[in-house]
């Protein structure tokens, strides 16, 4: 009682400062980047990320084309690491606009296009590679009619191909729309960490922040033919006349040796009531929307049913057990213990140590540290502090979790190792095989990716530099961590077993079917939980989709863990009730063995749903990422049953009267 007096005063103290602070805020804007207002012929630069294609998966630089080049020369701009991991390179453009002024412009007329060039056009126009460019941090959207329904694209084409036609054709017009909202300080306090830093604006800067907002970055792609000896006479950003896309195939721009293109641009400023935090909705509608919600509560309202009646049905069981155990006698005890069968049986053999005990303690820290970062990246996720206008923000904070939550991985597998072994001894191994076991897996598979990526000549491909940063961030924080989570570990009260384990294990009595059989067909539950997240997922990262409902996430996420907890309690104890006392693996992947059924279904995605996915280099890439996110799914999946079924054996024969 004392203690919480003393907290009182503290406690207290911090609430009055967080209701001090809230008073003093006139509003809270989180996440995205700063907002920047601009005046009337402000400049503005649009930026152009890697070209991308849903046919090859394959991101290459924009300026890998022909295209024309900024005055001042190509300027990198600042990337974060998840930003580099995923091959974006973001570079700065010739497309520069002056706020609120309609203008139609020259920009540059190639040199005669060498047969290189002309080979390298009209592959990246036949695979499909779409041209992205972004203003204000705002992705280009492309808005095209078919049958009378309107489609958004991220990006537009770098050429097309008319139908029964060996020729192609390249965009080098086009018909920008940006939509301003006049914005004049209305208090509202934005705070954001985009790429333009942090930033706050408040009833201070009211004067200095009205102006110009941009809300929205619309083009319309043309392909046009011009005169080249006319065209050649002008200088970059000298006015055109406007231009309207042609519809005839004889007045656009083919693709050919020795032709010279030239690039043209227009602007046009239109007003829009769209105000700036609302400026994202525009990327955020996903096609279906209304069959993910429903497909998602159907999922989660039958999983949830399904759990919950086995999960009554088996508490059940074992309070009847348990009663019908403790009220016997000790004589009839010692009747039953002869006469029956069951888990009572097993009480000498069921804290026996596994088989591969170290690599059990291993897999165990690992899964503890991969749903440790899955968890608390999915939380920050749903509260809105990764917006998909910090590109690379997520994976950036997903690294950074889990090198620090190696700290958990460390202590979790040293102390199993302690639990299992009844001493400290080899923890230092325990621990530097922690920090070595998932990462070294991810190492192999991305080394193997990044020569093929290298050979591709692809901008996909990690570069050697991020490499020894990768290197360097793993041992100078993971590897530290991790041995301090194990030297924790080893410091932590051991697990105390409830019963003594005897010397000569017992036998385990034939079975008519393998138990494996039963513990891989478990995994079809939790993977019941996860399949219909799993394919929104699979969209937005390889068809090019922005990936939003972090909220639904955050429900599977629960209910896959529930599920998972469950399903390996109740395998674990039909094992134990046919006498089998080696239960630790089986745990470990009777949760775990979803990763297959996620693996599979991958595979299944490659083959139904990426039917446009082109060349063994694609399917490569595709396959390599897979494994890895199933290794990770199945290390956690794992952990998250075997330790649930830990703790519920500790339980079970703890609850019994030993002699």
């Amino acid at each position: 009682m004392a203690f919480s007096e003393r907290k009182m005063p503290g406690i207290c103290s911090v609430f009055l400062l967080v209701v001090l602070f809230a008073h003093s805020c006139h509003g809270f804007y989180l996440p995205g980047s700063y907002m920047h207002t601009y005046s009337t012929s402000d400049t503005i630069v649009a930026k152009v990320n890697s070209l991308t294609s849903i046919e090859t998966e394959l991101p290459f630089s924009y300026y890998s084309l022909p295209y024309c080049k900024p005055l001042g020369g190509i300027k990198k701009s600042a990337e974060n690491l998840g930003e580099l991991l995923m091959g974006d390179q973001i570079d700065n453009s010739p497309y520069r606009f002056k706020m609120n002024v309609n203008e139609s412009l020259y920009v540059c007329t190639t040199s005669p296009l060498n047969e290189h060039e002309v080979k390298l056009l009209k592959q990246r126009t036949r695979d499909l590679y779409q041209v992205n460019m972004i203003l204000d941090n705002l992705p280009v959207m492309r808005i095209a009619k078919q049958n009378g329904v309107s489609i958004q694209w991220t990006g537009f084409p770098v050429g097309f191909t008319p139908p029964n036609s060996n020729d192609d054709y390249i965009i080098n017009h086009l018909k920008f729309k940006v939509l301003v909202h006049e914005y004049e300080g209305s208090g509202v306090q934005i705070i954001g960490t985009g790429e333009e830093g942090m930033g706050v604006i408040s009833e201070a800067d009211k004067k200095k922040a009205s102006g110009y907002e941009i809300v929205g970055f619309e083009v319309t792609p043309c392909s046009v033919k011009y005169d080249p000896e006319v065209m050649t006479k002008l200088h970059m950003y000298d006015s055109i006349s406007p231009v309207n896309c042609p519809l005839e195939l004889d007045k656009s721009q083919i693709i050919r040796e020795q032709e010279r293109i030239s690039f043209t641009y227009e602007v046009e400023f239109v007003k829009s009531d769209i105000r700036w935090p609302s400026r994202w909705d525009a990327y955020l509608k996903m096609e279906g929307a209304r069959v993910h919600w429903f497909s998602i509560l159907n999922s989660l309202m039958v999983i949830t049913f399904l759990a919950g009646i086995v999960f009554v049905i088996f508490l059940r069981t074992v309070r009847r057990d348990l009663t019908r155990y403790e009220e016997l006698d000790k004589e009839a005890q010692a009747q039953m213990n002869e006469e029956l069968s069951g888990w009572k049986l097993v009480v000498g053999d069921v804290f026996r140590e596994p088989d591969c005990a170290k690599l059990l303690c291993v897999m165990i820290g690992d899964g503890v540290q991969i749903t440790g970062m899955a968890a608390v990246t999915i939380v920050f996720a749903a509260f809105g502090f990764m917006s998909p206008a910090s590109r690379g923000m997520l994976l950036t904070g997903m690294i950074i979790l889990y090198l620090f939550l190696g700290i958990g991985a460390g202590y979790a597998a040293v102390r199993l190792w302690r639990t299992l072994k009844g001493t400290s001894e080899g923890w230092r191994s325990i621990s530097w095989s922690v920090a070595c076991f998932f990462p070294g897996i991810v190492f192999v598979i991305l080394t193997v990716l990044n020569f093929i990526l290298w050979g591709s000549k692809s901008t996909g491909a990690i570069p050697i530099s991020l490499y020894f940063v990768l290197l360097s961030l793993w041992f100078c924080i993971s590897v530290p961590l991790t041995l301090v989570g194990g030297f924790l570990g080893t410091r932590a009260e051991a697990i105390q077993y409830p019963v003594r384990t005897n010397q000569i294990p017992r036998e385990i009595p034939a079975r008519k079917y393998p138990s494996w059989l039963l513990v891989l067909g478990a995994g079809t539950l939790p993977f019941g939980t996860l399949f219909i997240e799993l394919f929104f997922i699979l969209s937005s990262i390889w068809l090019g989709r922005f990936y939003y409902v972090f909220g639904f996430l955050l429900i599977v996420l629960l209910l896959l863990i529930i599920v998972c907890a469950e399903v390996s309690v109740v395998l674990t104890y039909m094992h134990l009730c046919v006498e089998d006392w080696r239960w630790w693996w089986k745990a470990f992947f009777a949760s775990g063995s979803v990763a297959l059924y996620v693996f599979l279904y991958s595979i299944n995605y490659l083959v139904f749903d990426l039917q446009s996915l082109s060349g063994p280099v694609s399917a490569i890439l595709y396959l390599g990422y897979s494994m890895i996110m199933a290794i990770a799914i199945m290390l956690s999946t794992g952990t998250i049953g075997f330790i649930t079924s830990f703790y519920f054996v500790h339980y079970l024969f703890s609850s019994v009267k030993i002699d």
